[in-house]
């Protein structure tokens, strides 16, 4: 084996371990935004930006053109970063639908009804009763 050849095959045994590493992160990520566990899932988001730098660099890729001019051998590592891309399209399908969720809590907690005596707090912590600008108790 050439010394080049020799170079290739260990930057892609690199490769395939450390997308296995990135595998593992993402289902662990997973499970994180399941149980709203938002502190550990922020605070592997640096770690993983690293492992996505380290693959692009040992695969020698620099844009979707790249990956493409990796030869047959790079079909295995090709395969699991696609799997990966899946895994990360879930997570972020999960975090869009929690969003979601509490964008539709927070309408459902703004009061548009100007006869409604629900009272809320405003942005200034102080009480409020919604956004119709109108009268208060004492004017009633």
């Amino acid at each position: 084996m050439t010394t080049t050849a020799a170079t290739e095959a260990s930057s892609l045994e690199q490769a395939l371990a450390l997308a296995q590493t990135l595998e593992d992160m993402l289902e662990l990520e997973f499970e994180q935004l399941k149980a709203q566990n938002l502190d550990a899932f922020e605070a592997s988001q640096t770690t993983k930006n690293s492992l996505l730098q380290q693959l692009a660099e040992l695969a020698g890729i620099h844009g979707p053109e790249s990956a493409d001019e990796l030869g047959p051998e790079w079909d295995g590592f090709k395969e699991r970063m696609a799997h990966c891309r899946d895994l990360h399209r879930r997570n972020e399908v999960l975090i869009v639908r929690k969003i979601d969720a509490i964008r539709g809590a927070l309408q459902s907690l703004q009061v548009e009804d100007p006869t409604s005596s629900v009272e809320i707090y405003d942005r200034l912590g102080k009480l409020s009763r919604g956004r119709r600008g109108g009268r208060g108790y004492a004017e009633a």
